[in-house]
Order: C-alpha cells, then sequence, then structure tokens
C-alpha cells in the first residue's frame, strides 16, 4: 500500500503489531529491573500503549507510574538510558531497523479521571435521571393492545391469494 493511503490515517496492522511487541519488551524491562537507576528503583512504571511512525522507525511511548509518582523524573529517566532500551528492544525483537524510542508521559488516565468527574456533576446526573410517568403512557399500551387485535380481525385466516 502507498504511504500517501495512511497519511493521517488509521495504523496499519503491522504497526500496531510492533507497537505492541515494543510495549511488551520495554514493560518486560521495567518490570524486571533490568535499568540500573535510582530514580527507577521504587517506582512501578507501566506501559499503556506505544505509537509507531509508519515507517516503523520511531515508537513513542507512553509511560505512566504507578500512583502518579515521580511524574517529572520518568521520563528524564527512561531519556537517559535510551540507547540502552532501544538495544535491549533490538534483541528481542526482529525488526530490519531498530527503532528510536522517545518517551512520554500518559495522559489517557488524567483524561478518563475527567470524563469520571462529569458523569458524576449534578448537571449530567439530572440530565440522565429517569423522567417520572405522567399517567398519558397507559393510553398508548391501550392503543397498542386495539390495533394488534384489529389486524388479526381484518385477515381471514387460511384464505391465499
Amino acid at each position: 500500500m502507498s504511504r500517501l493511503h495512511h497519511k493521517g490515517g488509521e495504523p496499519t496492522q503491522r504497526m500496531l503489531r510492533v507497537a505492541e511487541l515494543i510495549r511488551h519488551a520495554v514493560a518486560q524491562l521495567l518490570s524486571r529491573g533490568e535499568i540500573n537507576d535510582p530514580a527507577l528503583a521504587g517506582l512501578v512504571v507501566t506501559v499503556p500503549s506505544v505509537k509507531m511512525s509508519p515507517d516503523l522507525k520511531l515508537a513513542t511511548v507512553y509511560v505512566m507510574p504507578l500512583g502518579g509518582k515521580g511524574l517529572d523524573t520518568i521520563v528524564a529517566t527512561l531519556d537517559r538510558h535510551k540507547k540502552f532500551l532501544r538495544s535491549e528492544i533490538a534483541t528481542r525483537i526482529n525488526l530490519k531497523y531498530a527503532p528510536e524510542v522517545r518517551f512520554k508521559i500518559d495522559d489517557s488516565f488524567a483524561n478518563a479521571a475527567k470524563i469520571d468527574a462529569l458523569f458524576q456533576s449534578e448537571k449530567v446526573a439530572a440530565d440522565l435521571a429517569p423522567e417520572p410517568l405522567t399517567g398519558d403512557e397507559d393510553w398508548q399500551d391501550e392503543d397498542r393492545g386495539q390495533d394488534e387485535n384489529s389486524d388479526k380481525e381484518a385477515a381471514p385466516e387460511g384464505k391465499a391469494s
């Protein structure tokens, strides 16, 4: 497929597959403590997502420390160990080129928290509350029952046209 087809569009299946492999590799490196840095010693870092460039030469790794501690230091720490991480990713994943790795803080958790706060607000709760019955709904049920019965009476059974 041409690059124009994927310009600004959704990622290809290959981009998604390579991104997931890189996500697993980085998460494994972080969970096993293979990066020796005192800034990472007390932190549990999650890797929610990775986005690949269309040519698979750039991987943007979104990270989030558990509990939100150390947001300012986590990206700087991982950037210091970028060469080590790139070489480890290259050994674990069989690609023609080892992608350059960039790290960013994942803000999807903050966005989800904002949406939850909106759902808990009084304005939204008032809109989502069911409206009380006014009594006008009863006549609709009666009409439906009469319409069904009148249809049965109007069409004689057993006659074929």
